[in-house]
Protein backbone atom coordinates (compact mmCIF):
# COMPACT_ATOMS: atom_id res chain seq x y z
CA UNK A 1 0.00 0.00 0.00
CA UNK A 2 1.45 3.38 -1.12
CA UNK A 3 1.67 6.35 1.48
CA UNK A 4 -1.23 9.04 0.56
CA UNK A 5 1.87 11.10 -0.34
CA UNK A 6 2.64 8.96 -3.05
CA UNK A 7 -0.67 8.56 -4.14
CA UNK A 8 -1.54 12.78 -3.91
CA UNK A 9 1.61 12.86 -6.29
CA UNK A 10 -0.60 10.48 -8.75
CA UNK A 11 -3.38 12.78 -8.58
CA UNK A 12 -1.61 15.87 -8.52
CA UNK A 13 0.47 15.14 -11.80
CA UNK A 14 -3.40 13.98 -13.16
CA UNK A 15 -4.80 17.12 -12.13
CA UNK A 16 -2.04 19.94 -12.49
CA UNK A 17 -1.03 20.45 -8.68
CA UNK A 18 -1.98 19.25 -5.06
CA UNK A 19 -4.12 22.67 -4.80
CA UNK A 20 -6.31 21.12 -8.00
CA UNK A 21 -6.45 18.31 -6.34
CA UNK A 22 -8.13 19.48 -3.02
CA UNK A 23 -9.91 22.34 -4.74
CA UNK A 24 -13.48 22.62 -3.48
CA UNK A 25 -12.64 20.34 -0.07
CA UNK A 26 -14.42 22.01 2.50
CA UNK A 27 -13.60 21.63 6.15
CA UNK A 28 -15.76 19.23 7.86
CA UNK A 29 -17.79 19.93 11.32
CA UNK A 30 -16.70 20.17 14.45
CA UNK A 31 -18.34 17.87 17.10
CA UNK A 32 -19.82 20.92 18.33
CA UNK A 33 -21.51 21.74 15.31
CA UNK A 34 -22.97 18.66 14.83
CA UNK A 35 -24.40 18.70 18.22
CA UNK A 36 -26.25 21.74 17.64
CA UNK A 37 -27.93 20.34 14.41
CA UNK A 38 -31.67 19.88 15.25
CA UNK A 39 -33.40 16.35 15.25
CA UNK A 40 -35.40 17.62 12.64
CA UNK A 41 -32.81 18.65 9.75
CA UNK A 42 -31.08 15.20 10.09
CA UNK A 43 -34.31 13.84 9.45
CA UNK A 44 -34.49 16.18 6.21
CA UNK A 45 -31.40 15.12 4.87
CA UNK A 46 -31.99 11.21 5.49
CA UNK A 47 -34.88 12.03 2.96
CA UNK A 48 -33.10 13.89 0.51
CA UNK A 49 -30.68 11.36 0.33
CA UNK A 50 -33.08 8.67 0.09
CA UNK A 51 -35.57 9.99 -2.46
CA UNK A 52 -32.19 11.14 -4.39
CA UNK A 53 -30.63 7.76 -4.53
CA UNK A 54 -31.49 6.15 -8.07
CA UNK A 55 -32.90 8.69 -9.11
CA UNK A 56 -32.18 12.39 -10.92
CA UNK A 57 -30.57 14.58 -7.55
CA UNK A 58 -31.81 18.04 -9.73
CA UNK A 59 -35.42 16.71 -9.68
CA UNK A 60 -35.63 16.44 -5.91
CA UNK A 61 -33.34 19.04 -5.05
CA UNK A 62 -36.46 21.35 -7.52
CA UNK A 63 -39.51 19.58 -5.54
CA UNK A 64 -37.85 20.30 -1.87
CA UNK A 65 -39.71 23.02 -0.84
CA UNK A 66 -42.57 20.49 -1.55
CA UNK A 67 -41.29 18.18 0.53
CA UNK A 68 -40.38 20.32 3.35
CA UNK A 69 -44.31 21.68 3.53
CA UNK A 70 -45.62 18.04 3.05
CA UNK A 71 -43.64 16.48 5.98
CA UNK A 72 -44.21 19.72 8.35
CA UNK A 73 -40.54 20.67 8.52
CA UNK A 74 -39.65 16.76 9.33
CA UNK A 75 -40.85 17.52 12.75
CA UNK A 76 -39.40 14.47 14.00
CA UNK A 77 -42.63 13.69 16.61
CA UNK A 78 -45.37 14.28 14.04
CA UNK A 79 -43.48 11.84 11.17
CA UNK A 80 -43.56 9.25 13.73
CA UNK A 81 -46.65 9.30 14.26
CA UNK A 82 -47.55 9.46 10.51
CA UNK A 83 -50.71 7.58 10.00
CA UNK A 84 -52.54 5.85 7.05
CA UNK A 85 -54.50 8.61 6.02
CA UNK A 86 -51.36 11.24 5.70
CA UNK A 87 -49.16 8.19 4.01
CA UNK A 88 -51.70 8.22 1.25
CA UNK A 89 -52.30 11.69 1.22
CA UNK A 90 -48.52 12.03 0.81
CA UNK A 91 -48.97 9.14 -1.77
CA UNK A 92 -50.44 11.35 -3.91
CA UNK A 93 -49.52 14.66 -3.16
CA UNK A 94 -47.78 15.92 -6.74
CA UNK A 95 -45.61 18.36 -4.83
CA UNK A 96 -43.19 15.32 -4.09
CA UNK A 97 -41.93 12.15 -5.89
CA UNK A 98 -44.62 9.26 -5.08
CA UNK A 99 -42.33 6.71 -3.63
CA UNK A 100 -44.10 4.97 -1.42
CA UNK A 101 -41.48 2.96 0.11
CA UNK A 102 -39.46 6.00 0.08
CA UNK A 103 -42.06 7.89 1.98
CA UNK A 104 -42.71 5.24 4.52
CA UNK A 105 -39.42 5.42 5.12
CA UNK A 106 -39.59 8.84 6.34
CA UNK A 107 -41.62 7.51 9.47
CA UNK A 108 -38.75 4.60 9.86
CA UNK A 109 -36.25 7.07 10.16
CA UNK A 110 -38.12 9.21 12.56
CA UNK A 111 -38.52 6.32 15.11
CA UNK A 112 -34.46 5.60 14.45
CA UNK A 113 -33.61 9.10 15.59
CA UNK A 114 -36.14 9.53 18.12
CA UNK A 115 -34.48 6.26 19.92
CA UNK A 116 -31.18 7.81 19.15
CA UNK A 117 -31.77 10.92 20.63
CA UNK A 118 -33.66 9.20 23.97
CA UNK A 119 -30.43 7.44 24.66
CA UNK A 120 -27.99 10.29 23.63
CA UNK A 121 -29.74 13.41 24.06
CA UNK A 122 -29.90 14.12 20.42
CA UNK A 123 -29.26 12.52 17.03
CA UNK A 124 -26.33 14.84 16.32
CA UNK A 125 -24.84 14.01 19.74
CA UNK A 126 -25.42 10.32 19.03
CA UNK A 127 -22.99 11.61 15.71
CA UNK A 128 -20.41 13.88 17.11
CA UNK A 129 -19.55 11.20 19.87
CA UNK A 130 -19.23 8.55 17.52
CA UNK A 131 -15.43 7.72 17.59
CA UNK A 132 -13.88 9.45 14.16
CA UNK A 133 -11.46 6.08 13.33
CA UNK A 134 -14.71 4.30 13.37
CA UNK A 135 -16.89 5.71 10.06
CA UNK A 136 -17.46 2.42 8.61
CA UNK A 137 -18.95 1.27 12.04
CA UNK A 138 -21.30 4.35 11.49
CA UNK A 139 -22.18 3.33 8.47
CA UNK A 140 -23.05 -0.01 9.29
CA UNK A 141 -25.36 1.41 12.47
CA UNK A 142 -27.11 3.63 10.00
CA UNK A 143 -27.60 0.45 7.52
CA UNK A 144 -29.18 -1.55 10.35
CA UNK A 145 -30.99 0.70 12.08
CA UNK A 146 -32.03 3.38 9.80
CA UNK A 147 -34.41 2.59 6.51
CA UNK A 148 -32.84 2.83 3.61
CA UNK A 149 -29.29 4.24 4.24
CA UNK A 150 -27.13 1.93 3.15
CA UNK A 151 -24.42 2.01 0.42
CA UNK A 152 -23.81 5.06 -0.94
CA UNK A 153 -26.76 6.58 0.59
CA UNK A 154 -25.97 6.83 3.99
CA UNK A 155 -22.38 7.99 3.00
CA UNK A 156 -24.26 11.15 0.94
CA UNK A 157 -26.36 11.59 3.95
CA UNK A 158 -23.47 12.08 6.41
CA UNK A 159 -21.36 14.29 4.22
CA UNK A 160 -24.12 16.34 3.56
CA UNK A 161 -24.42 17.02 7.23
CA UNK A 162 -20.87 17.98 7.83
CA UNK A 163 -19.65 14.88 9.05
CA UNK A 164 -16.03 13.70 8.15
CA UNK A 165 -15.86 10.62 6.22
CA UNK A 166 -15.29 8.58 2.78
CA UNK A 167 -17.77 8.49 -0.22
CA UNK A 168 -16.56 4.97 -1.72
CA UNK A 169 -17.24 5.77 -5.43
CA UNK A 170 -16.36 3.54 -8.38
CA UNK A 171 -12.90 5.86 -8.21
CA UNK A 172 -12.07 4.94 -4.47
CA UNK A 173 -12.83 2.20 -4.73
CA UNK A 174 -10.70 1.80 -7.96
CA UNK A 175 -7.60 2.90 -5.85
CA UNK A 176 -8.60 0.72 -3.04
CA UNK A 177 -7.99 -2.42 -5.18
CA UNK A 178 -4.79 -1.04 -7.07
CA UNK A 179 -3.60 -0.33 -3.93
CA UNK A 180 -4.60 -4.33 -2.25
CA UNK A 181 -6.57 -2.88 0.13
CA UNK A 182 -9.87 -4.65 -0.97
CA UNK A 183 -10.33 -7.02 -4.21
CA UNK A 184 -13.76 -5.90 -5.27
CA UNK A 185 -16.22 -3.14 -4.09
CA UNK A 186 -16.56 -3.54 -0.05
CA UNK A 187 -19.59 -5.08 0.81
CA UNK A 188 -18.90 -6.93 3.62
CA UNK A 189 -17.93 -6.17 7.02
CA UNK A 190 -14.62 -7.75 6.89
CA UNK A 191 -13.57 -5.33 3.57
CA UNK A 192 -15.25 -2.30 5.28
CA UNK A 193 -13.13 -3.24 8.50
CA UNK A 194 -10.11 -3.24 5.72
CA UNK A 195 -11.26 -0.04 4.36
CA UNK A 196 -11.23 1.59 7.70
CA UNK A 197 -7.72 0.36 8.45
CA UNK A 198 -6.30 2.32 5.31
CA UNK A 199 -8.28 5.05 5.53
CA UNK A 200 -6.76 5.34 9.37
CA UNK A 201 -3.31 4.53 8.63
CA UNK A 202 -3.48 7.32 5.81
CA UNK A 203 -4.65 9.67 8.43
CA UNK A 204 -2.78 9.11 10.83
CA UNK A 205 0.21 9.27 8.81
CA UNK A 206 -0.59 12.72 6.55
CA UNK A 207 -2.98 14.64 9.35
CA UNK A 208 -5.36 14.76 6.36
CA UNK A 209 -9.42 14.19 7.24
CA UNK A 210 -11.06 11.65 5.74
CA UNK A 211 -12.87 13.64 3.04
CA UNK A 212 -9.41 14.86 1.88
CA UNK A 213 -8.37 11.49 1.74
CA UNK A 214 -11.15 10.62 -0.22
CA UNK A 215 -10.47 13.26 -2.70
CA UNK A 216 -7.12 12.21 -3.03
CA UNK A 217 -7.96 8.55 -3.73
CA UNK A 218 -10.62 9.84 -6.10
CA UNK A 219 -8.47 12.25 -8.20
CA UNK A 220 -5.86 9.61 -8.45
CA UNK A 221 -7.88 7.13 -10.44
CA UNK A 222 -10.60 9.37 -12.00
Amino acid sequence: MRTLDDILAISAERKGSEAAVLSGVEPSATAQELTKVPDHRWLAQMTRSVFQAGFNWKVVDNMWPGFEEAFHGFDVGRCVMMSEDWFDELCANTAIVRYPQKIWSVQQNAVFIQEQAAMHGSFGQMIANWPADDFAGLLEMLKKDGTRLGGSTGQYFLRFMGVDGYILSRDVVARLIAEGVIDKAPTSKSAMKAVQSAMNTWSEDSGRSLKEISRILATSCG
